[in-house]
């Protein structure tokens, strides 16, 4: 098969690799048709993250069920799937209490499994990871890109939502204009927030985050962005999502928070060395909540709102390319020409 393959900074290639086969009897193989570009993946592709080369890329991955294992009772052959981020058996303690992404039997995508930007992908324990999209819609071009963000960056948003407490009639600040705090945009709007002021530094990105729900954005930068927001909330907000990860972020994080407010977090953390967030969040007691998010847990919830058309996170794809196209598309998202990539394989 052809899958994309990182082979160092700046480097994806799209090279011929043997196509992963069953090998137990809660496999699943998947053949690909539609997957994408996380903004998690610039990591590896910067060279801020270590990675095997070569290596199978990409953790997005919605196809059609190819072949099944004999003790895989929820799919078969034909099925539509979306694939979260994380592979989860579903009966460890973990997945019981909707901790997917702590299973005591969590894999990924890459290695023999493939890489969720390749022609297939393998899954194990299917039963317990993979959803089936109903038949219904499972051929619907536009439902099925509305669909692919459930896979991560909408689930992601969401959860920083829900650690962040929020609920009708909140007042929320979103830090953070990629395709996760658009997206956390779009689940605070889904929850009920009477306010959100999106903060960030793309114009073209804050449009987006006004489609979906944002009432203000704040172009400020640093403490420029905090006293704006204080402005505008007479003294913080008691809802704050933070969706980058990085120190500067996280302290910007906990300075718009109103004291006794909560923070839900889900950027991932990278380069915090002095945290002085902590100092304002105990002399605050504001509240850190969050972490990798839990995709299976949420995906049916969701999928179900995007199925009656009440839910859309399809606008954060801002560009779309074929497999042949995705190193392209890393290029793309690296030099921030675009929000979130759409990978078409029909």
């Amino acid at each position: 098969m052809r899958a994309a393959r990182y082979h160092g900074p700046g480097d994806i290639r799209i090279d011929e690799v043997d196509r992963p086969e069953v090998t137990d009897p809660e496999d699943a193989l998947v053949r690909v048709t539609h997957t994408a570009i996380c903004g998690s993946d610039l990591w590896f592709y910067r060279g801020q993250q270590d990675r095997d080369v070569p290596s199978g890329v990409g953790h997005e991955p919605m196809g059609i069920v190819e072949e099944v294992g004999e003790d895989v009772v929820s799919l078969e052959p034909g099925d539509r799937v979306l694939a979260p981020f994380a592979i989860s058996c579903g009966e460890c303690e973990f997945c019981r209490k909707g901790l997917h992404t702590s299973c005591s039997n969590a894999s990924g995508w890459g290695g023999e499994n493939g890489g969720g930007q390749g022609e297939y992908v393998k899954c194990p324990t299917a039963d317990g990871t993979l959803v089936k999209v109903p038949d219904r819609h499972a051929d619907d071009p536009e439902t099925l890109k509305s669909l692919l963000p459930l896979t991560d960056v909408m689930c992601t948003g969401h959860h920083a939502a829900v650690n962040a407490g929020v609920e009708a009639g909140s007042t929320v600040a979103v830090v953070g204009d990629g395709a996760v705090g658009l997206c956390g945009v779009l689940a605070a709007k889904r929850l009920g927030a009477e306010r959100i002021i999106a903060m960030g530094h793309h114009e073209n990105r804050l449009d987006i985050a006004e489609e979906f729900g944002a009432t203000d954005r704040v172009t400020e930068r640093a403490d420029e962005a905090v006293e704006r927001v204080h402005e505008l909330t007479n003294g913080g907000v008691n809802h704050v999502i933070e969706a980058v990860g990085m120190e500067s972020s996280m302290n910007m994080a906990f300075d718009v928070a109103r004291p006794g407010g909560t923070v839900g977090y889900v950027g991932v953390p990278a380069g915090i060395e002095e945290a002085e967030f902590l100092g304002t969040a105990f002399g605050d007691n504001i509240a850190l909540k969050g972490g990798v998010a839990p995709v299976r847990e949420y995906i049916e919830e969701l999928m179900a709102d995007v199925l009656q058309g009440t839910l859309d996170p399809s606008p954060v794809f801002t560009k779309t390319v074929d497999l042949d196209g995705v190193p392209e598309g890393y290029a793309a998202m690296d030099e921030r020409e675009a929000v979130k990539v759409f990978v078409d394989l029909t």
